[in-house]
């Protein structure tokens, strides 16, 4: 049964993982800011709840502060995507107004 939940583990740590980097490689792309934030801020929280399940399953004594970071990634990552998207482009509109 360690077995098991060992590998089960490491699975949701390395899925994660894999998570993170593909949200990376939209930084790359042709595509608007926007996209780019939105593809790096959902593959980024996913992979981190993903890699703190994997964590929480080796180390059940610890799920009070485990499960209050993975609330803590859901509300605070979605939360600092959608500031850091409304500012880019009211900086602009602010900019195009002040010339």
């Amino acid at each position: 049964m360690q077995n098991f939940v060992s590998i089960i583990s490491y699975t949701c740590i390395g899925i994660g993982l894999f998570f993170w980097f593909w949200g990376t490689s939209h930084l790359v792309s042709n595509k608007s800011v926007l996209f780019k934030l939105h593809g790096l801020s959902v593959a980024d929280t996913l992979g981190s709840m993903l890699m703190i399940v994997g964590i929480l399953m080796k180390i059940p004594s610890k799920w009070p502060l485990l499960v209050l970071g993975i609330i803590s990634l859901a509300i605070w990552n979605t939360m600092l995507g959608y500031v850091i998207a409304y500012c880019s482009t009211h900086d602009t509109t602010i900019e195009a107004e002040n010339e």
